[in-house]
């Protein structure tokens, strides 16, 4: 499995980051549906319109599970795979469940766990007690106009905390797919400069840049998809 295009269309799964849910991914979606592709969005537990399941039992595990079910429960192949943010951990587990399902993958601006690495570890001095985890607000560093801020800020639900702290198994299934690319948005002061310099170094990975802040689907929404339909 080396192409994830059956007849020009390309199936992408994209999976939003924290405090979100599908609707920071509907602009991303409709741009990529309107080009012929099929899109599916699933929404995380505890988050979005699924935010009256939130509880202590809602872990990265869970999430995983989340997509992992997507896929399987719509009989979903040869799939492009996309995760925001934190949900490049999500679909870091995703891979090591169902690669052989996944035609190309996608690290948007997100992070790359290793072995035994959970969000935690890349969350130094936050303070990740309780159930959930209110969502930070939104600043004019994101790169949103007014009217999305107050958008975003309206739709952000807090996170399940014990889906930040659980530590992910990685055996590297997610550099066994066949395509990898890393997209970095370059329009805020972003943790993620270091990871795609070292993976621009990589033959087998592909970086690309936009130039937004860290919410690319909702800020450059045609410009992202152009990006994932290369990707595919």
């Amino acid at each position: 499995m080396t192409d994830s295009k059956k007849n020009g269309r390309a199936t992408f799964v994209l999976v939003h980051g924290a405090w979100a849910g599908s609707w920071s991914m509907m602009r991303v979606a409709d741009a990529l549906t309107a080009k012929g592709h099929r899109v599916f969005a699933p929404t995380l537990s505890g988050l979005g319109e699924r935010s009256h399941l939130a509880g202590a039992d809602i872990n990265l595990t869970t999430h995983v599970n989340d997509v992992v079910n997507e896929v399987l429960w719509k009989d979903l192949d040869r799939i492009v795979l996309v995760g925001h943010s934190y949900s490049g951990i999500v679909i870091t587990g995703v891979a090591e469940r169902i690669g052989e399902r996944i035609a190309s993958i996608v690290y948007l601006d997100a992070f790359i766990p290793a072995d035994g690495q959970s969000f935690a570890d890349f969350a130094e001095g936050w303070e990740l007690v309780g159930e959930t985890i209110p969502a930070p607000p939104t600043s004019k560093g994101d790169y949103l106009d007014e009217n999305d801020r107050a958008w975003v800020d309206a739709k952000a639900t807090p996170h399940p905390t014990a889906s930040l702290k659980e530590k992910l198994r990685v055996t590297g299934a997610y550099q066994r797919v066949p395509k990898k690319t890393y997209i970095q948005a370059t329009g805020w002061d972003s943790p993620f400069g270091q990871t795609a310099d070292a993976l621009g170094k990589d033959p087998s990975w592909a970086v690309r840049q936009i130039a937004c802040g860290h919410d690319v689907g909702i800020d450059k929404p045609q410009e992202l998809a152009d990006l994932l339909i290369e990707a595919a």
